[in-house]
């Protein structure tokens, strides 16, 4: 019998199917989820990941970033997930943006070894920003009267239905160069000396993918399939990591399962129009872009 050496060689020298799987994380990225809100939070991708890299004989993960951005506590806590789970299991993490990774978005993406995007793709905003609306002088014209009671001085800053105080500004302006600071950092650490010295990198502002790789925020253009194809042969497949499904067939969500409530026609109209008001909130991400 005439000895072999093709079952000690690594699978993508064998001539046989190189396995990579494949982690989507789309949507807007925020703490709580509902049935109108798709959301990304560390709880709902920490289960998608931990069975993406548990695949020993893969060489690498990659995951596609389609997000606008939101939490800035999720968004590293994800972010710091996948390098975790990278160093722990020895792969490459390749990220492949899809229409948008910005802000919290691109702070994912920078968990990858390697950024590949769309000519189109949207890549930056790495900045802090607070939305709000004032109703002062609307409740005076309805004849509303205010009334808020505290125990702590500082208990009710930034009350929409109140005048805004200069200090309470200046608070929040403080906090958000704290986390902005925090971002940078990480930006900084992750792509080092690939970044372009331009001096509006930093500054909240966004590009198109093929910009994006002359400012050093993601390595090249490409797609998902080409790419994987290209480092690993023609017979690589992709496979894709989806959550699990109950004894129903229906997807679990991370968290602990609730009994159905009986139907209460109240709270369904209060669970609609909070749906909508969210729905209309994450429209509001993905319009900044463009999207």
């Amino acid at each position: 019998m005439a000895f072999s050496l093709k079952p000690y060689l690594p699978k993508r020298f064998r001539g046989e199917e190189v396995v990579v799987p494949v982690v989507r994380l789309q949507g807007p990225i925020i703490a709580q989820s509902g049935p109108f809100r798709p959301t990304l939070s560390i709880g709902s991708v920490a289960p998608l990941l931990e069975k993406a890299f548990a695949r020993k004989d893969a060489p690498a993960v990659a995951i596609a970033v389609n997000s606008p951005g939101g939490s800035p506590v999720q968004s590293r806590l994800i972010h710091k997930r996948i390098r975790d789970l990278a160093e722990e299991k020895q792969k490459d993490v390749l990220v492949f943006v899809e229409d948008v990774a910005a802000s919290g978005g691109y702070m994912i993406a920078c968990a990858g070894d390697e950024i590949i995007v769309d000519p189109s793709s949207i890549v930056g905003s790495i900045g802090v920003v607070s939305g709000g609306f004032g109703f002062v002088e609307a409740i005076h014209k309805l004849g509303i009267e205010r009334r808020v009671h505290t125990a702590g001085q500082n208990k009710a800053v930034l009350d929409p239905f109140r005048p805004e105080k200069p200090e309470d500004v200046a608070h929040l302006l403080e906090l958000q160069r704290e986390v902005h600071a925090t971002f940078i950092a990480l930006v900084k650490e992750r792509r080092g000396a690939r970044l372009a010295d331009d001096p509006n990198l930093f500054s909240g502002l966004f590009w198109a993918g093929t910009r994006g790789v002359e400012l050093g925020l993601a390595d090249r253009v490409g797609d998902l399939r080409g790419t994987l194809r290209e480092r690993y042969g023609d017979k690589v497949k992709p496979q894709m990591i989806q959550a699990g499904r109950g004894l129903l067939g229906r997807r679990q969500v991370a968290g602990t399962a609730e009994a159905a409530p009986a139907f209460d026609a109240a709270r369904v109209g209060a669970g609609l129009a909070n749906g909508l008001a969210e729905v209309a909130e994450d429209r509001l991400l993905w319009a900044r872009y463009g999207l």
